[in-house]
């Protein structure tokens, strides 16, 4: 089967390097790659979602005693310094 689709050009270069230097063909290195993709498949991006849902009934049990701790700024100076 053939198929055909467009590569940036600084990605088809580099393919084509990793070729040569290898000895092999465009297309084996092409394959090569495809073939890893299918078989290291993606993780599963729905567990820290299980974690939220698992954790929901503990949110906000905790009272830090200040009632505008999200909204006054006061209580975000110097913030994200060391």
């Amino acid at each position: 089967m053939k198929a055909t689709f467009d590569l940036p050009e600084d990605v088809l270069r580099r393919v084509k390097a990793q070729a040569a230097l290898r000895g092999q063909k465009l297309r084996e290195v092409v394959l090569e790659g495809m073939l890893w993709v299918l078989e290291h498949p993606a993780p599963d991006r729905t567990k820290g979602k299980k974690a939220r849902i698992r954790f929901a009934d503990g949110a906000g049990i905790v009272n830090s005693g200040v009632g505008d701790l999200s909204s006054n700024p006061k209580h975000l100076e110097g913030f994200g310094r060391d």
